[in-house]
């Protein structure tokens, strides 16, 4: 898991060096126009609502849940997993600090959702990676690979990736729909969230192998 989470955000940075480029500008663009003429308007508020989900407060806040539940059983690796969330959430807003990348014009949005949250009022000179797109597949990265290391079922584990892959590419999708970020943007969180994601899932999965380790070795 160390070893992939390496390539993908090495992947990661050289995608950034591409946008860095403006070598998507014609592809961000394409995309985001079909993608509005062929949704109708009626998703606006639809959308608008399901990407509270992928907020800052809404997914920090389950991943500060997460580690405070792993404190409560003493699981310290598992503590640190789960924080990676926050170097996750800074590497995004280092991104959009410095990569010349603006957002899409502002006859291209489309939120319709009034909110007083503090994350939608943090502003950034650019657009690129998608702040959205990082923590949710962050989240989904731990969950898949808790999944599929697990001893559930296979149709357990079958129905978990449908819905947690349908989440990820809903999120992606209203991100470039509502015109509040660029297909590039999407792609770039996507790479920052699986290669931290991967990290963390590392440092969970490795205190539980160490845990049925232990258990194997006690008992008769």
């Amino acid at each position: 898991l160390f070893l992939l989470s390496l390539i993908i955000l090495g992947f990661f940075t050289y995608f950034s060096y591409a946008v860095a480029k403006e070598q998507w500008r014609q592809v961000d663009f394409d995309t985001t126009v079909k993608i509005q003429d062929r949704i109708p308007r009626k998703f606006d508020y639809i959308f608008s609502y399901f990407s509270l989900l992928g907020s800052a407060e809404v997914t920090v806040g389950f991943s500060l849940v997460m580690g405070f539940l792993s404190l409560l059983k003493g699981r310290f690796l598992s503590i640190v997993g789960w924080l990676m969330i926050v170097p996750a959430t800074l590497a995004e807003v280092f991104g959009k600090l410095v990569l010349f990348h603006p957002g899409p014009p502002v006859f291209m949005h489309r939120s319709l959702l009034p909110t007083h949250l503090p994350s939608f009022y943090v502003h950034t000179d650019y657009s690129y990676p998608s702040g959205h797109v990082t923590r949710t597949i962050f989240i989904i990265t731990v969950l898949l690979t808790m999944v599929i290391f697990s001893q559930k079922t296979y149709f357990f584990k079958l129905v978990s990736l449908c819905v947690l892959l349908s989440l990820a590419i809903m999120m992606g999708l209203t991100r470039v729909y509502l015109g509040e970020h660029w297909l590039s943007d999407v792609i770039g969180g996507g790479l920052l969230g699986v290669g931290s994601g991967l990290v963390a899932s590392g440092l969970i999965l490795r205190q539980d192998f160490g845990e049925l380790s232990r258990t194997a070795q006690d008992q008769p």
